[in-house]
């Protein structure tokens, strides 16, 4: 029966904790307990989309690592996905806001575990990988092709052609510019899709708790452990950052100022709903693969409202020690900023309907390094 699961899992756990009651470990309650053991296991099983054909093919996975690097996908070919979005730097570029043709207004995300999500950036305007994946391609501020010109650098390239024909079971000549556009994009799309993070030392932690490991669990930093403590119990931080992907997915305000500049607002999430309603790449479109239209409801029924406005997604925590700096408009340097943004919130920047779970936490110092311990344990070498 589960309740003798874990019945016994939190008797393994508390005799850990009375042996080493001198050593000043931290103890978790039954509840306590329920919440660690919710952030897990991982990784997790993923299955390929359904609205992208070549998702999961090994060749799309290669034609999509070789497109992602290649700056022919840009005007000027002198850029790529990979300036922004760096292997090396856990695939961010270090920059508060990215720059492209010219500087953009948000921060590049990682893009680990993408697979897992429902809406793609910090605003939600795509609700598939593809149709994101396309957008910096065309975007004017970002790597300023077109569909057009995609066609023509494929058609240009013979190693290019032919792999297309070999993925897609077309020539390029053959298809319209804006499928060839798409048919990159889900390429692109399938070696995002592989992009996984590992388990980390908090995920030992976890597993050792499932199934009462006593040198596993003390392994683990008292730090970290108190950190964990503070992020399930007083910090409440798990409501939004929830599973083994540390995250909802959905999108808030966190009292961020949304001003981009003198006279220019970004509306967030109310600018991704608009946007992704009336894109023609979206998954109510002609270019989704998937006859039934099956992971499409989200969109048919999401609604734009007033209190969208401001409201960003709410990034996965795994792997966050390597992606600084934080936040859309990346305005946090370190994660001790980002908790004691927390910490010292400023309720007046809430909307009025805004939400009722964020209070400042009004942290010690102690805590907030405690907290950022266990944050740089989600991170596979729980690097600082």
């Amino acid at each position: 029966m589960r309740w003798l699961a874990a019945l016994a899992i939190l008797l393994a756990y508390l005799s850990l904790c009375m042996a080493d009651a001198l050593n000043n470990e931290v103890t978790f309650s039954d509840d306590d307990i329920q919440r660690i053991l919710s952030h897990g296991p991982w990784p997790p099983n993923i299955a390929p989309d359904p609205s992208n054909r070549v998702s999961g093919h090994p060749a799309a996975i290669a034609l999509g690592r070789q497109w992602f690097a290649d700056a022919r996908l840009s005007q000027a070919r002198n850029r790529s996905c990979a300036t922004c979005h760096d292997p090396h730097r856990a695939f961010t570029d270090g920059l508060a806001r990215s720059i492209g043709i010219d500087r953009l207004d948000r921060n590049a995300p990682s893009l680990f575990n993408l697979r897992l999500n429902r809406w793609f950036g910090w605003a939600g305007k795509s609700d598939n990988l593809w149709a994101q994946s396309l957008h910096p391609i065309v975007d004017r501020r970002e790597l300023g092709a077109s569909a057009d010109l995609v066609a023509q650098r494929l058609t240009e390239a013979p190693e290019l052609s032919a792999s297309y024909v070999q993925v897609f079971g077309s020539q390029v000549t053959a298809d319209t510019s804006a499928t060839v556009l798409v048919n990159v994009a889900k390429a692109l799309a399938a070696y995002q899709e592989t992009l996984t993070t590992g388990k980390t030392p908090f995920d030992h932690f976890r597993d050792a708790l499932a199934t009462g490991d006593r040198d596993a669990l003390a392994r683990y930093p008292a730090s970290a452990q108190r950190g964990l403590k503070l992020f399930i119990g007083k910090g409440k931080c798990h409501f939004c950052h929830f599973g083994p992907n540390f995250t909802t997915g959905e999108f808030h305000d966190i009292g961020m100022p949304y001003f981009i500049g003198k006279g220019q607002v970004d509306p967030g999430r109310y600018g991704g709903i608009k946007a992704v309603k009336s894109s023609r790449f979206n998954l109510l479109g002609p270019y989704n693969d998937d006859p039934k239209k099956s992971t499409a409801g989200p969109t048919r029924q999401v609604l734009l409202l007033h209190r969208n406005w401001g409201g960003f997604r709410i990034p996965s925590l795994r792997h966050v020690a390597e992606t600084a700096p934080y936040m859309h408009d990346g305005s946090l340097a370190t994660l001790a900023d980002v908790v004691r943004h927390y910490s010292e919130l400023n309720e007046e920047r809430l909307h009025a309907t805004g939400e009722q779970l964020l209070r400042p936490l009004h942290l010690t110092a102690g805590e907030i390094d405690d907290l950022v311990a266990f944050l740089r344990s989600l991170s596979v070498a729980g690097n600082p």
